[in-house]
């Protein structure tokens, strides 16, 4: 357990990191009004923090920055969340204002008005993502090597997309994977479509269909293209203006899941409602175990359908972008609830 002290030494040592990148010395924390104490005590009370693991010591630097320990005590225990200011606020009303016809369109306003707010990069999940389902799929042979593959959903939503016919493939064979897939996938969530067809479905296929990996994977390309036209990112590029990500190597990892729809979808999905923050490894995947995710669901009734998500470094203005979040999420659910009546 931390000391008042320590606490607050912890505290103002993150609000000066986010604010400068540079590592935080004892003398530099002692010039600040709300700190009452000498620099030698600050200087032993920020070694006992190291020690227990909410600091650490860059090599090159007399000074600290936080460990991911020590950000997750400072949100949970320290974060005070203020009033957002005027410009913050006033974006968000303005957008709202905005006679906006298409649910999909004030999607992806949002997400391009947060990573503008935060120079963060921001995933927003659209509220069909997570209820739309198959209800009709069918493959329309054009030539002998090409189809037009089209997806209907239970929300009326078509998709189609030309795709290539694995060679010597017969279109009766076709159809008979074309009727499992309806028979055994319609009423199934998009989100859940992969995951059948590849530990189920496929099982069954590979016993009276040569070929069939072929034609699942035509499938599986045109689901890909659905799930796309749902995800909505904003900023991608702004981790390169971030100084923690001047190692190229970095920021093209982060770069590539960012084009990986099924991960960002297993990232951002919503769970309960409320804000989700996780810190440096806490993410699941490798390739953002040095940034911070937070998100927020957004819900139909009592129903989470959808997630805004900001992505950016671990040395974060947390306050703010909760703040964000949560105003965001709410007028999100008004929006929400004026076009499906709810």
């Amino acid at each position: 357990m931390l000391s008042e002290r320590q606490r607050m030494i912890l505290s103002a040592i993150i609000d000066d990191y986010v604010r400068s990148a540079e590592p935080i010395g004892s003398r530099s924390i002692s010039k600040r009004g709300d700190v009452a104490f000498s620099p030698a005590t600050i200087r032993n009370e920020m070694s006992d923090l190291e020690e227990m693991g909410f600091l650490e010591q860059p090599h090159t630097s007399a000074g600290r920055i936080p460990s991911h320990k020590g950000y997750r005590y400072y949100v949970d225990h320290l974060l005070q969340q203020g009033a957002l200011g005027p410009h913050d606020l006033d974006a968000v009303k303005l957008m709202f204002a905005e006679r906006i016809q298409e649910m999909e369109d004030v999607i992806q306003h949002v997400a391009s008005m947060l990573s503008g707010l935060t120079n963060y990069t921001s995933i927003v999940l659209g509220p069909e993502v997570f209820s739309t389902t198959l209800k009709h799929l069918q493959i329309v042979p054009l030539t002998d090597t090409t189809a037009v593959a089209i997806i209907v959903t239970n929300t009326g939503h078509v998709d189609n997309k030309t795709v290539t016919i694995p060679e010597g493939m017969p279109m009766a064979e076709i159809e008979k994977v074309v009727n499992l897939l309806n028979a055994r996938l319609k009423n199934v969530p998009l989100l859940q479509f992969k995951s059948k067809l590849y530990n189920e479905i496929a099982k069954e296929l590979s016993s009276y269909i040569s070929g069939y990996e072929e034609l699942i994977g035509v499938v599986e390309s045109v689901l890909e293209n659905d799930e796309k036209d749902r995800v909505f990112l904003s900023g991608m590029t702004n981790m390169l203006i971030q100084p923690e990500f001047k190692d190229v190597d970095k920021v093209k990892n982060i770069l590539d899941l960012l084009d990986q729809t099924p991960m960002l979808l297993k990232l951002v999905a919503p769970g309960s409602a409320g804000i989700e923050v996780k810190i440096g490894s806490e993410n699941s995947i490798e390739a953002i175990n040095n940034c911070s995710l937070i998100t927020a669901s957004y819900s139909l009734g009592d129903q989470p359908i959808g997630t805004i998500g900001i992505l950016g470094p671990t040395r974060m203005e947390y306050g703010r972008v909760i703040g964000l979040l949560n105003h965001l999420s709410r007028h999100l659910e008004v929006a929400l609830g004026r076009w499906y009546g709810k």
